[in-house]
């Protein structure tokens, strides 16, 4: 029973605990992969030079002439029944202004860093939490413009270099198929709670992942979600939870309904619980659930 026990710690700890490095360098990496990312990037800072605006930054909200940022608290509910949750307008110029990054600058299992701290490393102004990538090894990775991981089994969410996003099966392509098509992100986790406008049906029964340690994620919940208003204009929402008398946290279907009220046409959720972290000018705006940030693996952010 002893060496069982063990055993199975052994695992745990290899499966949860123990990082495991596959791309030891991701910014060099993706300097080396993408010229499609590289080029994106040469053109929008050659445009921001020659725009160049000085940037107005305020509590809640940035804008510097290319990006436009406005974050916004919302309370609602009374008692126990409070629901507080933060909304970021986004609005940018160009498709590829909305980058990911990961924890250390690095892609593999288990390596975390905190929203904040890998915000700062990339100079963002604005950031959430992203998928969480490194609990699990599937799912279609593809960030600013580089494929990471080509191990399609869900809902995923696609960001194209035009400004338009698309839900799509992962099952039903590939990577590289997505990376022609002019695929610039995609985030795995889900579901997709919003499309054409509406919410969608069944969301409160889906599982993200099967395996030990995060089967579901129904309930109400701390939250975070990524939604499309129009072409460039997207909607983060971070719903504070697990705290009586300020936020109780939202199910999958009151995160939509959230969503559907903003005006998004679609909307996906990403990692939530104590990953959910809204940072906006080097302060972290929400309050997380752990009492403080938990380490992701991930953000989705807007550089300044």
């Amino acid at each position: 029973m002893l060496l069982a026990a063990g055993g199975t710690a052994a695992w745990a700890a290899d499966r949860f605990l123990i990082e495991h490095v596959e791309i030891s360098d991701v910014s060099a990496y993706e300097a080396e992969h993408s010229p499609t990312a590289t080029d994106a990037g040469t053109t929008a800072t050659a445009s921001a030079s020659a725009d160049a605006v000085a940037a107005v930054v305020t509590d809640s909200s940035y804008s510097d002439g290319d990006t436009t940022i406005t974050v916004t608290q919302v309370t609602a509910g009374s008692g126990d029944d409070t629901v507080t949750y933060y909304v970021a307008d986004v609005v940018v110029s160009e498709a590829t202004q909305l980058r990911s990054a990961f924890a250390k600058d690095q892609f593999g299992e288990n390596i975390t860093e905190t929203t904040s701290t890998i915000a700062a490393q990339n100079d963002a102004v604005f950031a959430v939490n992203g998928d969480y990538y490194g609990f699990r090894t599937t799912g279609i990775e593809i960030r600013n413009g580089v494929v990471y991981r080509d191990e399609g089994v869900r809902e995923g969410l696609a960001f194209y270099t035009d400004g338009h996003v698309e839900v799509y099966d992962e099952t039903a392509t590939t990577a590289d198929e997505l990376v022609a098509a002019g695929v610039w992100n995609t985030i795995s986790f889900g579901p997709a709670i919003v499309e054409d406008g509406a919410v969608v049906d069944g969301i409160e029964d889906v599982e993200v992942d099967t395996n030990v340690g995060n089967h579901s994620i129904q309930g109400q919940q701390p939250r975070t979600a990524v939604g499309v208003i129009g072409e460039n204009h997207y909607v983060f929402v971070v719903v504070d939870g697990r705290s009586e008398g300020y936020s109780k946290g939202v199910t999958l279907t009151g995160l939509a309904e959230i969503m559907t009220g903003l005006g998004a046409t679609t909307a996906y959720n990403l990692d939530g619980g104590g990953s959910s972290t809204m940072y906006l000018n080097g302060v972290v705006v929400n309050q997380p659930s752990n009492g403080g940030e938990r380490g992701t693996s991930d953000i989705l952010y807007v550089a300044g």
